[in-house]
């Protein structure tokens, strides 16, 4: 656009032509020159949005690295409480064996369905009076059969079917 400006005002500049074109050429330089403004505000308004977006561009970028590095805190804090409670689990695991070889089968067996069904928690201590599993307090009818129950026998909960441990706690 600028060359055809710039070439039409050397064609006007030199007078060749007839009156009727040099106008001709005047009207279409002016009609360039208005164009060219336009063209000029948009491309100023294009450019104003172009700095913008590349301002957000990098403000999001610097959002994403700090987000990336907090990411990688957490995951490193999750690898460490992983890494804990493995640790727990083989330390609480490892003397199991050993009381599981001196309670029995048919326990075991019994322990180990209450356990599945009950999410995990299979006995619970009976502690003033409550069993620890259903948190619940346990009537006079259930506590007297418990008290009358012979020590080595296996008592469980009327409520939530744990098996409860007798401790000097219990309220019996």
């Amino acid at each position: 656009m600028r060359d055809r400006a710039a070439r039409n005002q050397s064609r006007l500049d030199s007078g060749q032509g007839s009156a009727k074109d040099l106008q001709a050429l005047q009207h279409e330089l002016t009609s360039l020159a208005r164009r060219q403004a336009e063209l000029e505000e948009v491309e100023l308004e294009v450019m104003e949005r172009s700095e913008s977006l590349t301002a957000r561009v990098a403000e999001l970028e610097a959002r994403r690295v700090e987000l990336a590095e907090r990411v990688e805190a957490l995951e490193s804090e999750r690898a460490a409480a992983i890494s804990k409670l493995d640790d727990e689990a083989e330390k609480v695991s490892s003397g199991r064996a050993d009381i599981v070889a001196g309670v029995g089968t048919e326990l075991i067996a019994l322990y180990e369905k209450i356990r599945a069904s009950s999410g995990g928690m299979a006995a619970a201590e009976l502690r003033h009076r409550r069993c620890g599993g259903c948190r619940l307090e346990l009537g006079n009818v259930d506590l007297d059969r418990i008290r009358t129950s012979p020590q080595d026998e296996v008592v469980r909960c009327e409520e939530c079917r744990r098996i409860l441990i007798r401790t000097g706690e219990s309220g019996l």
